[in-house]
This record gives structure tokens, sequence and C-alpha cells, in this order.
């Protein structure tokens, strides 16, 4: 999602800068982690995609397939969706695995050529959950783009704790008067509502959806084998009271299996570790006798103000703090929204999403050849488990407990600088080199 943003925005600045119509070529330089894992997580294509105008929240997976394949067989794409040029892959992108840009393993720089030989270059850095920024943006440590006064701001989960008490506000509750310092409620509850079908459109495709995933490592999609078991076994499973979790299984790895596949997902908060709220919101809609759609929206808002605290304190990037920083924090984000969707207090929210992180600390990102998909399919279904347990362990006390959300955060951020940067998405490490890929 990072690098196919990235495109666009760089052919937005073409546009911006009266320079499309006349560029006659596009090169595009990866490094660092970005190129190491690069071709395992589609980059290549997802760069295609975005030269061409195609938006990650636009995405229709069948007709990006097209699109993909024209541009290879052509050696042509049609720059922003309106201006064609010739783009030779093997020449014009290059994946420079050897070297790192200063400020995140995963940098890419983009240099149009124009038809006077004049040069448009320009250095974005995807850092995590498809978040783009630019070089000049990093330089000046400026705010993010859109960035708004909101009347409760925090920076920890203390302070988060401390504006609840005192206003007497849920979790929920906070985040949404903050997103109304940019939306109307409507919006707000519009943007939720689509989420949520984002969501579960991904799951049932995922179950529908037979075969062998794409890559070369011959995986075998599992969710619709499993789907068929579960549903042809119903009167049987009434005698298993652990087939809750085969359906959250289900759920988790339909979601994951589409992400190795190119399909359509939503970033929660990395498409690596997308299958875990997906799953954990699905439970709560199912398996929960008090499921209602203002629980589903109090999920999400409670899930995303968990999320930023780990995203302001530490990261969400694979490349920066392993996998702890994707499938960890899912796990915490899906355990918090799941607490406040049961009506547990902010402080028994806070206790889950500690949980949730607490035992993911030190998880590595080694895919095996740079797929997301071994282990990382099999993680986000371990991880939605996790967060339900999580959840569950801070329901039945009363919100105290020994070790912070904050402390968590910090440990993982410290835990993360002292990973050796081979276990940091980069497949040089762990599962992707003692697992032969063929």
């Amino acid at each position: 999602m990072g690098p196919m943003t990235a495109a666009c925005r760089f052919v937005e600045t073409l546009r911006e800068k009266a320079l499309l119509e006349t560029t006659t070529r596009i090169e595009v330089d990866l490094y660092g982690s970005l190129a190491l894992t690069g071709k395992g997580h589609a980059t290549d294509r997802a760069l295609l995609l975005g030269l061409s105008g195609t938006r990650p929240d636009q995405i229709d997976p069948d007709a990006a397939e097209r699109t993909v394949d024209r541009i290879r067989a052509a050696e042509r794409l049609s720059l922003g969706g309106t201006h064609e040029i010739g783009f030779d892959e093997a020449r014009d992108l290059r994946f420079n695995q050897r070297e790192r840009l200063p400020h995140h393993s995963n940098g890419m720089r983009f240099t149009a050529t124009t038809a006077d030989g004049g040069t448009e270059s320009q250095v974005y850095y995807s850092v995590g959950g498809g978040a783009v920024v630019d070089e000049a943006t990093v330089a000046r440590n400026a705010p993010p783009e859109g960035s708004w006064d909101v009347p409760w701001p925090y920076s920890s989960g203390d302070e988060l704790l401390a504006i609840a008490a005192r206003e007497q506000l849920s979790i929920a509750d906070i985040a949404r008067a903050n997103e109304r310092a940019a939306l109307p409620d409507e919006e707000i509850d519009r943007r939720l509502v689509a989420i949520e079908a984002a969501m579960s459109a991904c799951i049932d495709r995922g179950m529908g959806q037979d075969g062998i995933l794409p890559g070369g490592l011959n995986v075998k999609r599992r969710a619709p084998g499993l789907y068929l078991l579960l549903t042809e076994r119903a009167e049987r499973a009434l005698q298993d009271p652990l087939t809750v979790i085969d359906w959250v299984n289900l759920w988790a790895l339909a979601v994951n299996e589409e992400n190795a596949a190119g399909g359509k997902v939503v970033t929660a908060p990395t498409n690596g570790a997308a299958g875990i709220v997906p799953a954990v919101l699905r439970y709560y809609q199912r398996f929960t006798p008090r499921a209602t759609d203002e629980g589903v929206r109090t999920f999400l808002l409670t899930a995303a103000a968990i999320g930023s605290l780990f995203k302001e304190n530490a990261s969400i990037s694979g490349a920066e703090v392993g996998c702890q920083g994707e499938v960890g924090v899912a796990c915490s984000m899906a355990a918090a929204g799941l607490t406040a969707a049961m009506d547990g207090t902010p402080g028994q929210v806070e206790n889950a999403a500690e949980i949730g992180m607490e035992h993911n600390l030190g998880l590595t990102c080694d895919p095996v050849g740079g797929l997301v998909q071994v282990p990382c399919i099999e993680r986000n279904a371990v991880g939605a488990i996790k967060a339900i347990e999580a959840s569950r362990l801070a329901l039945i006390g009363d919100g105290s407990h020994r070790v912070s959300l904050d402390q968590v955060i910090e440990t993982m951020r410290k835990t993360g600088l002292d990973m050796n940067e081979r276990y940091k998405e980069t497949s040089l490490g762990g599962l992707a080199v003692n697992v032969v890929e063929c």
C-alpha cells in the first residue's frame, strides 16, 4: 500500500508541476527492506498500479491483475491513467538490496525524465500501515499531513485513561470526539461502516477462493476447505466447545490468504497483520450475545485509539521493530476493541491491550521468500485467538494490573531497536533462511 500510494503521489507531483504530459520515462529505485522483500510483498505490482493511477482504497483485485498483465506484456503504462509511456520493468524498476536510505528501511526513489532531458526526482518512505512520508517532511520533522486540533489530545495510555476518568468518557467516546475535529458524526459513521463492510467482504471472498497462492512456495489456500468442513459438521460441532476457535482461525486465514494473493484488505494496522481485527470483530458479531451495530463502532474506534499509541510511541513497521509491530499491535488493538464492545471499563480496555502486546514481545519478521505467507498467515490466526484470550483475562479483572500499556509499548520499542536487522522484514534470517523455498 505504501509504494502504491507513493507512486500515486509522485504522479500527482508531476501533474502539479506541468511535467506529466512531457514525461518520457519513469525509473523507480527500491532500497533496504523494501528491496529485499519487494518481490514477495508484490511491491513491483503495487508500483505499476500506483503509477497507472490506482489507489489502494479503490482497488479491484481482478481488474488490477489485468492491468499489471497488460503493462508487462506491452512494456507500456498509462501514467496517471492519462499519459502513456514505455516502461521496461527490468530496466526501470530496480531492487537495490545492498543499499539503504538514511531515514527508514522502506525507502524508494522515483525519477521522471522529460522530453527536454530534464529530470524530477522524489524520495518517499513507507513507514508502516500504508503511511508514506516524503524526504522533505522527514528532514523538517513536520507533523503528519491533515493534523487537527483535537479536544482530547493524548500521547500515552496513562493520559488516555486520565481523560476517560476525568471526563467520564469511554475510550471510544474520546476517539469519536477527536475525529469530530475533522469530520461530522454522519461521515465518521459512514467511514466506520465502510471499514467493517470491507473487512467482512474480505473474509467472505477469502472463504470462497480456492487454489494455490502466487509466489512459488505452493502454499495452498486453507480457508475454503476449513469453511466447508465447519459447515458440513455443524451439528457435531455443537459437541466440541473449541469449535469457536476454528471459526476465528478460518476468518483470519481467509483475510491473510486474500492479502497474500493481492486482494483487497483493510490495513489494521498493516496488511501483513490484516486478519486479526476482522476475525475478532466477526467473533464479536457472531458469538457474543450482546453484539450490536453500536458495539461494532465502539470496537473500531477503540482499536484505532490503541493503535495510534503504538504508532506514535514505537512503530507499526516490521522493517523497524519486527512482527511485534504488526501482529503484536493488531492483537493489542483487537483485544482492546473487543473488551470495549463487551462493555469493559477503560481500565479493562487498557489491560487487554497490554496483555495483547506483552505476549507478542520480540516477535520477529522473517517471511520465507519475502512472501507474506509463511509464517504470516498462521500468525494472524494465532494472534486473533490471543486477542480474544487477552480480552477475557481483562474482563475477569477490575482493570488494575502490574504492567501498564505504556511500559509494554516502550519495551516493544526498545526490543525492536535491539533486534538484529536480519529479523526485521529482510528475509535474511530466521525461517527465511532455515526453510527451503521450493
